[in-house]
């Protein structure tokens, strides 16, 4: 029974793993101890700086689109031998669009910085793609490059891929986690504990670092990560494990088995992580909600003073009114006027064919007079 102990405290020695805590975040579902800040990562973006919660980091949001967001870590990866976990979430309209970069390159926050593959010109390393491609409900590949290759101008850059696998990833309601790792010569991708793809040909060099990038299309996914953790077969922190000292030669050992450790129970049953999932769906939609409405409200208040400046300038319906009535004063003075015109000219017209028929029998009449005289 002892030997059986024995080699397994062995066997556990030898599998063990510590995680890298400069490298890692999400321990005990929390991203930063003040919400300010990811210690040991740099947060930028191009658009708006990503958002960051109490129990995530929000790289596009879903409202607007066309958004880059990025993480990088701080220190470089020492070991040659490691185990990287990332637990991330997409959701979206049914239309919606974009992707996510997981990155272990050689000076990636500096030549890389918020770029995709698309964007990216000559990096150094390796690089984990997850996005619509190939129309099967997305799907996760892997690219690589030594820095000869311009990828942001090379014809066709999806035919570098090394390894691909299917995998719809887009509102699942759940975290997905994607691990990647590198023992020997085997560097393996799984997804959901399920295999991935995997090669013997890659080996990844040590002291590179790892970061993510996202990009959301002009209707927008939304790629939110929860975790990362970073394991290495060798500890690099200074605490190292305690070890039970083994007891003096002939004596008995009668030290009593160590007490198991506790492990933290899963953090909730499948209906609480839903309604956990909806919380945070709610809240972010909240979040969406909120920056709506500041931008229409400034529309609105753009729209007022567009509509003063407007009023300002058109003469209003009363003035319109008025104007109106006065002219069908006018024209009716006109009408009145044109019939004593019109009165006038026919009187005028008597009176001159009177004179014109009584001016020759008065001048008659007058020579004859005087003639008689």
């Amino acid at each position: 029974m002892r030997f059986l102990c024995t080699w397994s405290l062995l066997v556990a020695s030898a599998s063990a793993q510590y995680l890298v805590e400069s490298s890692s975040f999400g321990q005990n579902d929390q991203i930063s101890p003040n919400n300010d800040a990811v210690p040991g990562w740099h947060i930028s973006g191009d658009g708006q700086i990503p958002q960051l919660l109490s129990d995530k980091v929000i790289l596009t949001p879903p409202y607007p689109g066309n958004q880059r967001g990025a993480l990088w870590a701080e220190a470089k990866v020492s070991q040659s031998e490691w185990v990287a976990e990332l637990e991330f979430r997409a959701t979206g309209p049914e239309r919606g669009g974009g992707n996510l970069h997981l990155w272990y390159a050689k000076d990636g926050r500096m030549n890389i910085g918020t770029s995709s593959i698309y964007t990216v010109g000559n990096y150094d390393g390796m690089v984990l793609v997850i996005d619509p491609y190939g129309g099967k409900g997305g799907g996760i590949r892997g690219f690589m490059n030594d820095g000869t290759i311009d990828y942001k101008n090379y014809h066709s850059v999806d035919s570098l891929a090394f390894g691909h696998c299917d995998y719809s990833y887009r509102n699942l309601g759940r975290p997905t986690k994607l691990q990647l790792r590198q023992e020997g010569n085997k560097f393996e991708i799984t997804v959901d504990n399920k295999l991935c793809f995997s090669t013997d040909k890659i080996k990844m060099p040590p002291d590179y670092y790892f970061g993510l990038t996202a990009a959301s299309a002009e209707t927008a996914d939304s790629f939110e990560v929860y975790k990362f953790n970073l394991f290495t077969s060798k500890s690099i922190t200074r605490e190292e494990p305690r070890r039970v000292q083994p007891p003096p030669a002939g004596q008995p050992d009668n030290r009593d088995n160590p007490p198991i450790p506790e492990a933290q129970a899963p953090p909730t049953a499948p209906s609480d992580a839903q309604f956990e999932d909806l919380h945070n769906r709610l809240q972010t939609m909240a979040q969406s909600i909120d920056s709506l409405f500041r931008e229409v409200k400034q529309f609105a208040d753009k729209s007022e003073g567009r509509h003063q400046e407007l009023s300002r300038n058109v003469i209003s319906a009363d003035r319109l009114n008025s104007m109106d009535q006065r002219l069908q004063g006018i024209e009716k003075t006109v009408r009145e006027y044109q019939g004593q015109f019109s009165s006038l000219q026919s009187t005028l017209k008597d009176s001159h064919s009177s004179l014109v028929e009584g001016l020759p029998r008065h001048m008659s009449d007058s020579m004859y007079s005087l003639t008689l005289d």
